[in-house]
């Protein structure tokens, strides 16, 4: 096995999003739009299947828990967590339900719904998205080159400019990483 390519790779794909103007603006424009969210007592949802759930959730805990210094909470949440709710909703419904359902009870006007999809085409988060536009939520999606169906669905789109799915959700949490620390950071000045 040959480790360093891997990790070459992982770099070169983080390279293409330092060389990316559009992208670097568009993170931009998300981490603004997520300060005012927070500023007008807003939340922060999110959403992902599989490894993008455990993104979805790590990324939720940063600005519900702390990311680098001690500070108040902020409203966030990732909504597959409440397994009890997911597998009733998904029994009852549908699984391309469970997303939208949960957007429809909690999201109010104002609200930001980040779905992440390595290939930008999950049914249940392109739902979750269909319903946050009726209610007024700003969706955000973080997805693979190719942006998928959700790239013509979104406020925002972060499509990490590569088709390798592990490249892929490195560089997602790298930049929810970076959206946390710049939002703490405005909200929590040190």
């Amino acid at each position: 096995m040959d480790f360093t390519k891997i990790i070459t790779e992982s770099i070169a794909v983080k390279q293409a999003i330092i060389d990316s103007p559009n992208l670097n603006n568009t993170i931009q424009e998300v981490t603004n739009t997520i300060i005012n969210t927070y500023r007008n007592n807003g939340s922060v949802y999110f959403c992902g299947n599989g490894g993008s759930a455990a993104d979805a959730q790590h990324l939720a805990a940063e600005l519900s828990g702390r990311f680098y210094y001690d500070r108040p909470p902020l409203a966030a949440e990732a909504l597959h967590v409440n397994t009890s709710y997911l597998t009733a909703v998904a029994n009852d419904y549908s699984y391309e339900e469970i997303y939208a359902r949960y957007i429809k009870g909690s999201g109010k006007k104002g609200d930001i719904l980040i779905g992440i999809s390595t290939s930008g085409n999950s049914r249940n988060i392109i739902r979750a998205f269909e319903t946050a536009k009726e209610k007024g939520i700003t969706t955000v999606a973080l997805t693979g080159e190719s942006g998928g169906k959700m790239r013509d669905i979104v406020d925002f789109i972060i499509n990490v400019p590569s088709s390798d799915t592990p490249r892929i959700q490195e560089s997602h949490i790298m930049i929810g990483h970076i959206i946390c620390q710049f939002v703490e950071s405005a909200l929590f000045p040190r």
